[in-house]
Parts: C-alpha cells; structure tokens; sequence
C-alpha cells in the first residue's frame, strides 16, 4: 500500500470476474450492548482496464489500529469465491485458500418484498445484500422504528432476481462469514 495519498491498494480481475473488499469492523465499545459485534463496510475503488483484464485500486479510510480485517468477494457468473486478508500497515496479507460458495437464490413472485436490516446507532450495519449480475449492494431505506427505538433498514427486492447475502459473526472466538438469504421480516 501507498503511503503518500493514503492507504490503498490494487489487484487485477481477470475477464468475467468482478471483485468487491469489505472491511470489517469491531463495533465501538458504546455501542456494543444492543448492536451486532461487528459490522461491514464496502471499500470504495477506481477501475483501469487493461486488455481483458482490469485492475481494482481499493482505498480505506477507516483503519483500526490492529486486526483490519477484510472479506475478499469474487463474482462469476454463478458462483463466488469468498477469501479473507488483512491490512497490516503497509501490507495486505490474503490466505492462501480461497473458500468456494455457492449462492442460493432467493426471490420472490411479488414486487414490492423487503429485507430488513438492523443499524449499530452510528449507522453501521453487519450484512450487506449485492446484487451478484452486477456487484451493487442493495442500498436499505433508513426508518426509525419508534417501538424498539432503533434506527433500521428495509431493502426492496425485485421478483424473480437472485441476491447474495452475507454477515460477519464471531463463534467460538472465529470470525464467520454467514452467507445465504436473510430473514424475511415485515
């Protein structure tokens, strides 16, 4: 990573392939008790192409000071390589075994079907729902839900589209990433 324009770094996606990095977060101390443990953030990046190939230069912002972990999403046109890193200073240390995971799809005859997703109270949320043709996250429509006071999301899905759904949980103090489709909640 590059120093002098902040921490950023790049890889190459071969034709057919399209890859998004999350970082993930340890939700702050204050936060803890009634928010996930952890939570998801997409890092922005730049594309250069270059012949059938096309290089991704991802940037952080938000660096903790240790244990920066990232989550490695690989998109093909029906499946996902998911690999895990680290951001240690100046480097990016990725495993060396990436872990295949096939998606299931999930949609619905009706428009109009939502998902919802619950907010740490400085907006942070610990899924994140992508639109696999095209690597987009779904972005939710922030409400305040007056009866549990809690600031929330619900996502719109189309009918008869596929989504891929993950979260970052910690079981028997490892990091896990669920994916699948998320609970349907009205």
């Amino acid at each position: 990573m590059d120093m002098s324009q902040g921490k950023h770094f790049s890889i190459t996606d071969p034709k057919d392939v399209n890859t998004v990095i999350y970082q993930i977060n340890k939700t702050e101390k204050e936060f803890l008790k009634d928010s996930p443990k952890y939570t998801v953030e997409r890092l922005e990046y730049t594309e250069e192409l270059r012949g059938e190939m096309t290089r991704k230069t991802f940037f952080v912002d938000n660096l903790q000071e240790k244990d920066n972990q990232i989550v490695i999403l690989s998109f093909t046109k029906d499946r996902v390589v998911i690999n895990n890193g680290i951001l240690d200073g100046d480097k990016v240390k990725i495993s060396k075994k990436p872990m295949p995971f096939k998606f299931d799809t999930i949609y619905s005859e009706k428009p109009g079907e939502y998902r919802q997703v619950n907010y740490t109270p400085n907006l942070k949320r610990p899924i994140s729902i992508i639109d696999p043709e095209t690597t987009e996250e779904i972005k939710p429509t922030l409400y305040y839900d007056e009866e549990t006071n809690e600031v929330k999301g619900k996502c719109e899905l189309k009918p008869y589209k596929s989504y891929f759904v993950f979260e970052i949980r910690e079981e028997d103090n490892k990091l896990n990433l669920l994916g699948g489709s998320p609970t349907i909640t009205d």
